[in-house]
């Protein structure tokens, strides 16, 4: 996977892509639309779960995948019946982590870009940096690496 820098568009474009592949493999989601939510989609799982999912694409590899403070703790908000997905995509691999269970590792203070369109000003952030090992899936440029 090569992602290089995107604007809103091309990521919007992104979230609505990887919608349609998993509704291809058993899912049944609809994208947020671009909303202000705290997640890129919503609908159910291929076991008929509810579920919602949040999506990173970034155009560097990095070995922790960040998950910021904030973002946990809206999706956390949702009722404990739905499962909250955190999906990244980098240049290696994608990655899905289940939230619902999954231990944080303490928390740290990074300067990540502000999300704010107007300005490229950096900002300092609550962030938690998961494993790749904590995630449930791996799918890499060889094939599915681990699938839980």
């Amino acid at each position: 996977m090569l992602f290089i820098k995107m604007g809103i568009k091309e990521v919007h474009k992104w979230e609505q892509t990887v919608v349609k592949i998993l509704n291809i493999d058993g899912w049944d989601l609809e994208w947020s639309g671009g909303s202000y939510e705290h997640f890129d989609a919503r609908g159910l799982t291929p076991k008929n779960n509810k579920c919602v999912i949040e999506m990173k694409f970034r155009h560097t590899y990095y070995e922790t995948k960040m998950l910021e403070k904030l973002k946990y703790d809206k999706l956390m908000l949702i009722n404990e019946d739905v499962h909250k997905l955190y999906l990244v995509f980098d240049p290696k691999a994608m990655y899905i982590f289940w939230l619902n269970n999954l231990d944080l590792p303490s928390l740290e203070k990074m300067n990540c870009p502000d999300t704010t369109l107007w300005t490229k000003k950096k900002k300092q952030k609550e962030v938690y940096l998961l494993e790749e090992s904590q995630a449930s899936y791996i799918n890499n440029e060889s094939g599915f690496d681990r699938c839980l």
